[in-house]
């Protein structure tokens, strides 16, 4: 079991695994049973710069764009029922291999928006539970730092759970746990992405 983190706080990564190259960002939730409405949950990754925006679009890592350049950044499958024990989404983060010009990797999740689907049925992250997200030493397995998500997010419908940053030579992890009631659409404009 890793380190436990409250939202806003951070772990060094490279202190707590001298040696690390990669990376397993490991995201999982449970639907609450008290609506009835079904939804899905999407993990995605954004491949940030100094400056606070996405290095490209290219860096914008989801279900239909699974890839980063160079493969640095990888989703490794959509869970549509965010059914069974353990992470739901994984993306894997080779930390060896990001350019420099990606200054940290911000993971989020959303709620999927089919059409009429959940903005009919007012589904946001207060019908999630055990919402949470994890990093995963991709050598061995072992889980360095875990950060649960407590807060009701009656309005949200898409969540930054946590970055990847770096701090001088060091990667580190921060807990974030940020809202959004604009969707997937709201963050990805925040960080510059073209939609």
């Amino acid at each position: 079991m890793g380190i436990s983190l409250v939202k806003g706080g951070n772990l060094s990564l490279t202190k707590s695994a001298p040696g690390l190259t990669a990376v397993d960002i490991g995201l999982g939730w449970d639907a609450r049973t008290t609506t009835g409405a079904k939804f899905d949950l999407d993990a995605s990754a954004l491949g940030v710069g100094a400056n606070g925006s996405i290095v490209s679009d290219a860096w914008f890592i989801f279900f239909n764009q699974t890839t980063a350049p160079e493969s640095t950044i990888v989703h490794k499958g959509d869970n549509r029922t965010g059914e069974g024990a353990g992470d739901d989404e994984v993306i894997g983060v080779s930390l060896a291999a990001l350019p420099d010009s990606v200054d940290k990797v911000v993971f989020l999740a959303s709620i999927y928006e089919t059409g009429d689907d959940s903005a009919a049925n007012g589904v946001t992250f207060g019908q999630v539970r055990n919402a949470y997200i994890r990093v995963v030493n991709s050598a061995d397995g072992q889980e360095l730092a875990r950060y649960d998500l407590t807060e009701d997010a009656a309005t949200e419908t898409a969540m930054v759970f946590g970055e990847l940053y770096r701090h001088n030579a060091e990667w580190k992890f921060r807990a974030i746990g940020q809202g959004y009631t604009t969707g997937l659409a709201g963050i990805a404009k925040d960080y510059g992405v073209n939609v």
